[in-house]
């Protein structure tokens, strides 16, 4: 704790707020969404088919309008988005805990996730601009703070349903309006290069036309997806195994595999990252780590199916695996799409790669979930866990040969703030 307080405190002040910002949007999103399902289905009585599409519209409203919260960030500054974020999830949670019928339910679900992709492009652009040549730190360090909120939310919101559903979502609104607040009070505004006068005669079309004209960029977006897909396996492959090879004590196993994954991130970013930066290059940090995320998956490979205490060690040890690798890649991963956007239209470019990676994870885990009922129907369950190493090692591969080639550098004009 001493390290990260050092490290935070190292930082500018808006840096600060941003990282202890992402905390609280953590903490509030993660103390409602785990049981939002369980309200739905039980206290409201909706079809499964209804709670299917409750939660997807979220998903889609944010993964689907990243790209839109990016544009908006860099055409109009960052501190905007950031807060018209908050100030929407504050109105989506508020209504998921005291409406009861569809149409609201889903206008509460798509506001939530609209406020997702308006400010997690902004943050990020706003982060590396504030960090400047420190951006990998940076970027560690908020990424502490983000997987403590993922930890400590669903402990919270546990706490909170003992007494109501309702208090849950009017606790977790509140959070994000005491942010709305905060940042309107607080945070600095701050511009890209590519905002006011440069971006409004040129328009929308003008600044998505030079993102998807940026060739590196773009083949960097494409050999990343195979990380995302392995990243989302501790929420479908990994319980589907607990659960195949526990049986009943199959969901406290899961419980306890996402403990672990964010205490390993919380507790071994900063010596990772710290680290890989003392031994190797970003480029060499970058496929190094999702080479470990591919091998986290051999464990399992190579468990017999039948014995429950070599597929729980094999669970466990995936875990860390993917964690330990997920922690190195992230930092160099946020750095590598500023370097390769020039510092110009930062914003829409993460919004441009977290819809390709919201893409890239849909189509994985139909895959993913086709390869594991065909593994199922002919007991070859490691051939499941082989294909995910090879996507690691294929992500892997294919970053390795963007470096070769110099793609993966980039020219960076410097940011100012308004």
């Amino acid at each position: 704790m001493k390290a990260l307080w050092q490290q935070t405190c190292s930082f500018p002040p808006a840096a600060r707020l941003l990282m202890a910002n992402q905390f609280a949007i953590n903490l509030a999103f993660y103390m409602l969404m785990p049981y939002l399902a369980a309200h739905l289905s039980g206290q409201l009585g909706l079809a499964a088919w209804v709670v299917g599409l409750v939660l997807g519209v979220r998903n889609f409203s944010q993964q689907g309008m990243f790209l839109i919260g990016g544009t908006l960030a860099d055409r109009y500054g960052y501190k905007a988005p950031i807060m018209a974020g908050c100030l929407l999830r504050t109105v989506g949670f508020g209504l998921l805990g005291w409406v009861d019928n569809v149409p609201a339910l889903i206008a509460a679900s798509a506001a939530t996730g609209f406020a997702g992709a308006l400010f997690n492009p902004a943050v990020r652009a706003y982060l590396a601009a504030e960090a400047g040549e420190r951006r990998v730190d940076a970027f560690a360090t908020f990424n502490v703070y983000y997987q403590a909120g993922m930890l400590l939310g669903p402990l919270v919101g546990l706490a909170l349903l003992a007494a109501d559903f309702r208090l849950v979502c009017t606790v977790a609104a509140a959070v994000f309006a005491a942010l709305t607040v905060l940042q309107w009070r607080a945070l600095p505004v701050r511009r890209s290069v590519a905002a006011g006068a440069d971006a409004a005669p040129e328009g929308v079309l003008a600044q998505w036309r030079k993102v998807v004209a940026n060739r590196p960029f773009l083949l960097f977006s494409t050999a990343m997806i195979g990380s995302y897909v392995l990243t989302f396996q501790v929420y479908l492959a990994l319980p589907l195994a607990a659960a195949d090879a526990l049986g009943e004590h199959g969901t406290a196993a899961v419980s306890g595999l996402f403990v672990v994954s964010a205490v390993v991130a919380v507790m071994g970013q900063l010596r990772l990252t710290g680290w890989a930066k003392r031994r190797w290059s970003p480029d060499q940090a970058l496929i190094r780590g999702l080479a470990v995320m591919g091998f986290a998956f051999l464990p399992l490979a190579l468990a017999p199916p039948a014995a429950s205490a070599a597929v729980l060690a094999a669970l466990v040890a995936a875990v860390v695996l993917l964690a330990a690798g997920s922690a190195v890649v992230y930092p160099f991963e946020m750095d590598t799409v500023v370097t390769l956007s020039g510092n110009r239209l930062v914003a829409t470019h993460y919004g441009f790669y977290n819809t390709v990676s919201g893409l890239g994870i849909t189509l994985g885990n139909l895959a993913t979930g086709a390869l594991w009922d065909f593994t199922e129907r002919h007991d070859a369950r490691w051939l499941a866990w082989c294909a995910l190493t090879a996507t690691g090692l294929a992500c892997a591969v294919s970053v390795a040969a963007l470096a070769r080639s110099g793609r993966l550098a980039g020219r960076e004009p410097q940011l100012v703030p308004a």
